[in-house]
């Protein structure tokens, strides 16, 4: 929900108290964006007056749960305190209490919330919780920011797929790879390390067997590379690496065969690998793996943002067919020549209005290379 769109009950004035505390929520959310899968991020500030008593943030599935963290700093300072939230806190418990309960308990005296969670198991559970034992409730502040920091968790629960973001690493000139194939580096290692960041965001990694054959990678998170809080943390979450591979042509001593990782084929191998191999349907009459197929999977495996780190004919397919919603490309200060791969395999087009039209949201450089970041025009 937006601001603009919320109900005229929570269409409250606020202060810059509470603009300054949620946004240090939000702040503190970010924190978790790497270790919390499948769990979304969530950052909890507790102020008395406008004066910060207990901070908290979600680090890992399992562990607390960011208001949980926030109420064992504050202690007593919580009875009459007010809360800010960037999620709805949850109404069930699971591995962790129900944190609307634990606000009660606590006897805090007002909620603010910036979204409510999407989850069909919460959705309103954790508000109602609040409000039926006289604790007031806020809803909607730094609403487009919240959604933001859930926007993976809220695709999935809402529309049934995960968020998808596909990196790309070019040339100048929009080469991927010399005409021979050799593409080791064409980016600096400064990019290399951020692209860790992309992977530790992801609860999966999705590749073509064609990257495996060509550059055999591990596709894993490197705690040494991650400079990131929790990087330890990060780098011990099972993150499977999804292998497309509708014939059966991984080589047996790939980097990646191990346990965790999965071969998804359109036919069972019965290749020995010591992956997991599942059998999907093929898109239309093509032998390709059917990539909504693959995503209805992914979403049944509680993976919310997706990796894709593929080479150009499966990014390719996957802008073509709409699912991409993030592009992160890394642009290196060089040249590869006419003859070089280019950056995407996409279907001959003959009319200006026919374009993949993506809209920048972010440039920043990274060591040498420009890292830019766009979303579809939707």
């Amino acid at each position: 929900m937006s601001e603009s769109n919320a109900p005229v009950s929570e269409q409250a004035l606020f202060t810059d108290d509470d603009f300054r505390l949620m946004a240090r929520a939000m702040r503190l959310a970010e924190q978790g964006f790497y270790s919390t899968h499948p769990n979304p991020a969530v950052g909890c500030v507790i102020a008395r007056q406008g004066k910060v008593v207990g901070t908290g943030y979600h680090v890992m599935a399992g562990g607390p749960h960011a208001e949980a963290a926030a109420l064992a700093v504050a202690g007593d300072q919580a009875m009459g305190a007010t809360v800010y939230v960037t999620l709805e806190p949850c109404s069930f418990e699971g591995r962790t209490p129900s944190c609307a309960k634990t606000l009660v308990e606590r006897g805090v005296k007002k909620v603010v919330v910036s979204q409510l969670d999407p989850d069909p198991r919460n959705a309103g559970a954790g508000i109602r919780i609040l409000e039926q034992a006289g604790i007031e409730v806020v809803i909607g502040l730094l609403a487009e920011s919240g959604l933001q920091l859930i926007r993976g968790h809220s695709r999935r629960m809402t529309e049934n797929r995960p968020y998808i973001r596909l990196k790309l690493a070019m040339s100048m000139d929009g080469g991927t790879a010399l005409a021979n194939g050799d593409s080791k580096w064409i980016t600096s290692s400064q990019a290399r390390a951020d692209v860790q960041k992309l992977r530790a965001r992801s609860s999966a990694i999705v590749t073509g067997v064609d990257t495996v054959i060509a550059d055999n990678p591990r596709m894993s998170v490197r705690a040494g590379e991650l400079i990131i809080r929790h990087a330890e943390e990060a780098a011990r979450i099972p993150r499977p690496v999804y292998v497309l591979d509708s014939t059966g042509r991984i080589p047996g001593d790939a980097a990646l065969n191990r346990q965790g990782n999965v071969l998804v084929t359109t036919a069972a191998t019965g290749r020995d690998l010591a992956m997991e191999e599942l059998v999907l349907p093929a898109a239309g009459d093509s032998r390709r793996v059917d990539l909504r197929a693959l995503i209805e999977m992914l979403v049944q495996r509680e993976h919310s943002e997706v990796l894709f780190e593929c080479g150009q004919t499966l990014a390719g397919s996957l802008v073509s067919a709409g699912l991409a919603d993030e592009l992160v490309i890394y642009m290196a200060p060089s040249l590869m020549g006419s003859d070089a791969r280019s950056l995407l395999k996409l279907d001959e087009i003959d009319r200006m209005a026919d374009l993949v039209r993506l809209r920048i949201v972010d440039t920043r450089h990274i060591g040498t290379d420009l890292r830019v970041t766009l979303v579809r025009r939707d």
